[in-house]
């Protein structure tokens, strides 16, 4: 099984170009929703991550602002996090690639915004990123609901460079130009597989 890994900074389209690889068929496997699972009601990451922010606390699980608050207000936070959701996510991670190469799928995709920033590229065969022009970005992520330009920028800093990304890709996924041209480099690049 061929293990895509594919990322791309905020605002991107990698989220809906992810569905496009399910749309074909291809098992998907998503750290945004492994983190939101480990998050709520009942989730691994609940008590542990509660005990370092109680006021995170409630009874759907973390509340995902009160995080953000609280990691604002302290700059050592979000490491002692991530050393406990990390693993989390990662044992989740394995377990989805376990439960593909079962099904006898040819190629699984990881969606993993911070692919490169965790490393995680070193666990893939191919990375895929998806881009788009700057202003577009920017435009596609101001009108998210919740989205400031001091929030945008903030992400962006965490994230490594979009050119960077594209320099270290095996395959690139350019969303400026619709979704039915997305699609199409999704097919190219599932056909490049076989």
């Amino acid at each position: 099984m061929i293990v895509l890994g594919l990322t791309g900074s905020i605002a991107m389209g990698k989220s809906t170009t992810a569905a496009m690889f399910a749309e074909a068929g291809v098992p998907v496997w998503d750290a945004d929703a492994a983190v939101h699972r480990a998050y709520g009601h009942g989730g691994a990451a609940v008590e542990p991550v509660g005990a370092l922010v109680p006021d995170a606390r409630g009874p759907g699980g973390l509340d995902r602002e009160a995080l953000r608050r609280a990691i604002a207000g302290d700059a050592d936070l979000l490491t002692r996090i991530e050393r406990i959701v990390h693993p989390i996510v990662g044992a989740d991670r394995k377990a989805f690639l376990e439960a593909a190469r079962a099904a006898g799928a040819p190629v699984a995709v990881l969606d993993i915004p911070l692919l490169f920033e965790t490393g995680a590229d070193a666990h893939v065969d191919r990375t895929v990123v998806v881009t788009c022009d700057p202003d577009e970005q920017r435009r596609r992520a101001l009108a998210r609901e919740g989205m400031t330009p001091a929030r945008f920028d903030a992400i962006l800093a965490r994230q490594t460079p979009d050119a960077e990304k594209r320099a270290r890709a095996d395959h690139i996924i350019e969303t400026d130009h619709g979704l039915d041209a997305a699609r199409a480099q999704v097919t190219a690049i599932l056909e490049d597989m076989r």
